[in-house]
């Protein structure tokens, strides 16, 4: 009874989250549109917050204001909007068709304008209310990269950049970006020390991997990253751990009720307790599925230990979570829990070691794997084979894969509050924000047609759906955040020049203003099917990417 209690709770909760977020965007577009046709004397007819057959309505003068079955959309029905409709004389001047073109213009563009505006109030509430950006702290560097050489260490905080203060990550990013090939130097505040350390960096330029940005090369440091691996179990047989009962995939939640956010934080956490009784408190997934069924503690008898590796414990990147079926890797003999020891001519130290090899298979001879199972070494020869890949990007390449899935996880960035001086600062991120999600929202746009982002991600409203409920669990930060970019997606599809949309309405209306004569009805009626036929083809395609995703066929 309480599963299905909880699923009927999660369901609304989601139903509620859904109807909240697109009801608010609806409502304000329409009523630009309401506004503007008021103001410019036309007639509104009825002001309906979904499609279809009318649940609730009231009218008030002119207008029925109605909230309809289908909650996907909105209308603003207006006197005389109809093509070719018979208007008589002295109700012309209600007429939206017998309207000059300017104010034809202004009822249509207000729509659009509204949600563009409504972004900047919802953004301009998040700034208000403190808005979580990503701190400007390293995250896991590799002991062999350049970022660690110059003395980068994962924890560090960065303070300031050529003497300007950090508060982001941001921050931090701008200021490598503008020094490209300049030494400068980078104050850094590392755990365990009082006062900040300078360092001595020279940014390098590098292609940016943010496929929506304006920007096609940043400032960066060879390894630097924000990203850290989870407390994720690796666990060697006949071990310590294992005699415990720790098992890979276990995840550290707590060491002697302390909370552990990633991985690198067990050896500072346990060393100090070496000689002692250890309490692990741990989650455990037991069929896979990626959540926890069920949260235990094991009290680990240490010796005396330097690290946690004496204990039997290691990352989890290097054991595999998932063999795909089918693959050349289940072909071969690998199994879930193997830990890779070798790959062709390389002895992986992390998970990128292992995709570079097999990406950089030149398709002859197969390629030899080592790993351990239990105890034992085994070999194998892996037949890599070409297929289409999403990378983090959003783009399909074609490489070489084997259908193995790593046991690595990366927790969510370490995060600060984002705190502004007065409203004037307040009411600029705002704006900036608006900005810049429309920037990125035209520039994907862009990338599709360029095919450097897949049409596999366009989603619809399964995908609006699962975002408003996922957020809306997180909080109402996050809740309000992802409306912003919504609204601001419905300002830039509704000025798309396609007919039945806005966009559509106001190319018509640009031609009449430069002509002087208005397209012929023969003409707009082809065009609006035509557009139809275009929308509705959007429409499904989304659809069928939502249930794609939604069964796992890409």
């Amino acid at each position: 009874m309480d599963i299905i209690l909880g699923y009927v709770q999660t369901g609304f909760s989601a139903v509620f989250a859904f109807i909240l977020l697109l009801g608010l965007l609806i409502f304000v577009h329409e009523l630009g549109h309401f506004m503007v046709a008021k103001w410019c004397g036309v007639r509104v007819e009825v002001f309906s917050l979904g499609f279809g057959k009318k649940i609730l309505q009231y009218k008030r003068g002119d207008t029925v204001y109605a909230i309809s079955l289908i909650p996907l959309g909105g209308y603003v029905k207006m006197f005389g909007d109809e093509l070719n409709s018979d208007i008589d004389a002295e109700q012309k001047k209600y007429s939206f068709t017998h309207k000059n073109v300017w104010q034809r213009i202004a009822v249509v563009l207000a729509g659009p304008l509204m949600n563009f505006f409504f972004a900047v109030l919802i953004f301009t509430v998040v700034a208000y209310m403190g808005e979580d950006v990503r701190a400007p702290i390293i995250g896991d560097i590799s002991p062999n990269s350049k970022a660690y050489e110059l003395g980068f260490r994962p924890g560090d905080k960065v303070v300031s950049i050529a003497g300007t203060a950090v508060s982001t990550w941001d921050d931090f990013q701008t200021g490598l970006t503008s020094r490209i090939g300049q030494p400068v130097e980078v104050s850094l505040k590392r755990t365990g020390f009082e006062t900040p350390m300078p360092i001595s960096i020279t940014p390098e330029s590098r292609p940016n991997p943010n496929i929506l940005s304006m920007k096609e090369w940043i400032g960066d440091v060879d390894g630097m990253t924000y990203y850290s691996k989870s407390p994720i179990l690796g666990i060697r047989a006949k071990t310590p751990a294992e005699k415990a009962g720790l098992k890979t995939g276990d995840r550290i939640k707590m060491v002697n009720n302390v909370e552990v956010k990633h991985y690198r934080d067990l050896d500072p956490l346990m060393v100090p307790h070496q000689g002692t009784d250890i309490v692990l408190t741990i989650e455990r997934d037991h069929d896979m599925d990626g959540k926890a069924d069920e949260t235990v503690k094991h009290t680990l008898n240490s010796r005396s230990f330097s690290g946690v590796g004496v204990l039997g414990i290691e990352s989890s990147e290097l054991y595999l979570f998932k063999i795909i079926p089918g693959s050349p890797a289940e072909k071969a003999g690998l199994r879930t829990g193997d830990r890779i020891l070798q790959v062709g001519e390389t002895t992986p130290l992390v998970w990128e070691e292992v995709l570079g090899s097999v990406k950089g298979y030149k398709g002859e001879g197969g390629l030899p794997f080592k790993v351990m199972r239990g105890n034992e070494e085994i070999e194998f020869t892996v037949n890599p084979e070409i297929t289409s890949q999403m990378n983090m990007q959003g783009g399909e390449e074609k490489r070489f894969t084997i259908g193995i899935v790593p046991w690595i996880e990366l927790s969510a960035p370490d995060l600060t509050t984002l705190q502004l001086a007065g409203p004037v600062d307040v009411l600029k991120r705002g704006w900036d924000r608006t900005i810049d999600v429309t920037v990125m929202t035209v520039v994907s746009f862009v990338r599709l047609i360029q095919n450097k982002i897949s049409p596999k991600n366009i989603g619809g409203v399964i995908s609006i759906g699962q975002a408003a409920h996922e957020t809306f669990k997180i909080g109402i930060g996050s809740f309000l955040t992802m409306m912003g970019a919504i609204s601001v997606n419905l300002f830039i599809l509704n000025l798309l020049p396609i007919p039945v949309l806005d966009g559509g309405h106001l190319l018509f209306y640009t031609i009449e203003a430069l002509r002087g004569a208005p397209v012929s009805m023969r003409k707009m009626e082809i065009a609006q099917q035509i557009g139809l036929f275009v929308l509705m083809s959007l429409m499904v395609f989304a659809l069928f990417n939502d249930v794609s995703r939604i069964f796992g066929f890409w």
